[in-house]
């Protein structure tokens, strides 16, 4: 699995309330992605000006099929565009870990 994490700042934006409609709407779309587990946006409870995005992908093709789709790429402009800046972005690959598996 592909975990990716991703946060930006609203903080010095005009219209965050346009930023968050427009990473709500790249989220719901992706989740319709094949290989897509998971994408959420999440507003940072002890920093309201930023947002979160935690996803997971079933593998490295999925992730890379998500990043060539035109919508994608036109997200991250126009959030740029919004903001300022990229997002913060992280890529990990992951496996499952049980709890007795810790111990």
């Amino acid at each position: 699995m592909i975990i990716i994490t991703a946060s930006i700042s609203t903080a010095f934006a005009a219209s965050p309330d346009e930023i968050i409609a427009l990473c709500a709407e790249h989220s719901a779309r992706s989740r319709a992605e094949p290989g897509c587990i998971s994408h959420r946006v999440h507003v940072d409870c002890e920093d309201s000006a930023r947002l979160f995005f935690y996803e997971e992908w079933q593998d490295e093709a999925a992730v890379a099929a998500h990043f060539s789709v035109p919508e994608s790429g036109e997200f991250v402009k126009r959030l740029t565009a919004l903001v300022g800046e990229r997002p913060e972005m992280k890529i990990y690959r992951a496996d499952p870990v049980s709890m007795a598996d810790l111990s």
